[in-house]
């Protein structure tokens, strides 16, 4: 009965480390694959979400101000007519 329980043991112990290896296995092999999309992405000078974001502000902010301009400029025609 003994032996049966030291057989068990031994098995559980064995489970709970190939448990371990697979987790560290694939926790390795999320790491490299993430590691090479962000080299292929790198290599293909594609622009971050932030990057993005920043320069369609600075584009908002410009088409704002020229609409500005733009309205000020026809303000200033018309009164020129009068």
């Amino acid at each position: 009965m003994q032996s049966r329980n030291k057989i068990l043991d031994d098995v559980s112990q064995l489970m709970t480390n190939a448990m371990g290896v697979a987790q560290g296995a694939r926790e390795e092999a999320e790491t490299a694959m993430k590691g090479w999309v962000d080299r292929w992405l790198a290599d293909r000078d594609f622009v971050t979400r932030e990057e993005f974001d920043a320069v369609r502000a600075m584009a908002q902010k410009a088409r704002e101000e020229n609409e500005a301009l733009t309205a000020r400029l026809d303000a200033l025609e018309g009164a020129k007519k009068k």
